[in-house]
């Protein structure tokens, strides 16, 4: 393989010749050959708004050379329109702080900048990675500022599925507003609901979830961009921070500014916590509501079936027409690792030490990836299970039927106690509680009939 020399602090290595990366990038590809998981293209491009934005105000301040700022910005261009993605080759697994990546891109960025301006890659003197790419930064700084911008990015789509989410159960809610039904707690027989009314709970909850999410992100609008190694600034022109981050939000439409403290912002991740966090409760969320579906379906002959979920595939391999709840199922999975991704971040929140938290390239993978897991599958769910939901009223009336929980509505005329020897004989009997109640003749025929119509049975209807 034909291959160029670079030189670094550590030495000498050869690189592939048509590789855009360079010599600090290979070392972290031989040290860290940890997951073959590599940074996800909205952190990529995250970053190289980053560079571009400092290229454009270093060339302002009168730091960077205008020929020289000019081929930067367009190899960024380029990057973030789709090129070169190929080139960021780190692990998600690195060096602490995102060195290694931070390094991954600004070889790319230097090596295309130089074929830009008819130089070949790896001629250092004329641009260099560390010294005009990387002008004015820190890893410390653009990594966290990175992660703030490619979480904000990609939540966008993130809340707009919960939203849709949320309206398919909505739509389902309404249309079935009139379908009674057994309650349910303790997972035993309770007093009536709609089956109408447990969908709306769902679309509520799911609602909350996405603004939820809306209220955590504005946590991210400031960045540590400006702070460079410690959060002093060092190696800046006075004017860069705030030109910078005016730049940065410009390019990817969300309202940056800088952080109030920048000693926190490189110390903390309080702020990127508030997502993961966010993500899990939508996550519990997620899981609660598709165990009930679940539940709703199962059977169909020996379990509630007051729900039919549509079928999808063969449930069984050995059972002949068997269908299973695959698509609530693969929900609860993506459930659990994003609440286990959660666990990952919160140990690595905590474990930043004095001015730094050299953890964030693991934050960085576990919040992007739970983003991208529920991204993928949640209009999925809502088209290939959600929607196609069909309420089995038959059984629900049945059920309702046959609940010794309605006693409940006889305890304003009867008291308590006679009520529960009702809903006892009830039960024994297999009988309704209305055709105990009529034998006994505690109240007369009519006005059973009237405390136990369905109309009168659910006190809030909405």
């Amino acid at each position: 393989m034909e291959s160029r020399i670079e030189t670094d602090p550590l030495g000498e290595k050869n690189i592939p010749i048509d590789a855009y990366y360079g010599i600090q990038t290979l070392r972290a590809v031989e040290n860290f050959p940890v997951s073959g998981i590599k940074a996800p293209e909205v952190f990529i491009k995250a970053y190289i708004m980053i560079k571009k934005a400092a290229a454009i105000t270093n060339e302002n301040v009168g730091k960077l050379d205008s020929k020289l700022a000019k081929a930067i910005i367009q190899a960024s261009d380029e990057i973030l329109s789709g090129k070169l993605l190929n080139q960021f080759v780190v692990d998600v697994f690195q060096a602490g702080a995102g060195t290694s990546f931070n390094m991954n891109v600004n070889e790319v960025l230097a090596n295309r900048a130089l074929e830009i301006i008819h130089k070949g890659k790896g001629d250092y003197q004329v641009i260099n990675p560390n010294d005009h790419v990387n002008m004015s930064q820190s890893t410390n700084d653009t990594f966290p500022t990175a992660l703030h911008v490619s979480i904000l990015m990609a939540l966008r789509v993130l809340i707009q599925e919960i939203e849709k989410l949320s309206s398919a159960f909505d739509y389902l809610g309404k249309k079935h507003y009139s379908v009674l039904k057994s309650g349910r707690t303790h997972l035993q027989d309770a007093v009536p609901i709609t089956i109408g009314q447990e969908f709306g709970a769902y679309s509520s909850v799911l609602k909350n979830s996405a603004d939820q999410l809306k209220k955590s992100q504005e946590n991210l609008y400031e960045v540590a961009l400006g702070g460079t190694a410690v959060g002093t600034g060092a190696n800046t022109h006075p004017q860069y921070k705030v030109e910078a981050i005016n730049k940065l939000g410009a390019l990817c439409g969300f309202p940056l500014i800088p952080a109030k403290n920048s000693f926190e912002a490189l110390q903390s991740c309080r702020r990127v916590q508030t997502i993961s966090s966010s993500l899990k409760e939508l996550a519990l969320e997620l899981v609660r509501i598709s165990n009930d579906l679940r539940l709703l379906s199962s059977g169909p002959t020996t379990g509630l079936n007051e729900i039919l979920l549509p079928a999808v595939q063969p449930g069984s391999s050995i059972m002949p027409g068997k269908v299973n709840p695959v698509m609530a199922e693969c929900m609860n999975m993506i459930g659990f690792q994003v609440i286990g991704n959660d666990l990952t971040v919160s140990f690595a929140v905590q474990a930043g030490q004095l001015d730094l938290n050299v953890m964030s390239p693991v934050i960085m993978n576990n919040i992007l990836f739970s983003i991208q897991i529920l991204t993928n599958y949640l209009p999925i769910f809502r088209k290939k299970c959600v929607q196609g939901i069909k309420v089995n009223s038959k059984r629900c009336a049945e059920y309702l039927n046959k609940n010794p929980s309605l006693a409940t509505f006889l305890t304003p005329y009867i008291g308590y106690l006679e009520s529960s020897k009702i809903a006892k004989q009830a039960l024994k009997e297999k009988r309704s509680v209305k055709d105990v109640a009529i034998e006994k003749k505690i109240l007369s025929t009519k006005e059973l009939q009237r405390i136990l119509d369905p109309k009168n049975l659910l006190k809030n209807k909405k």
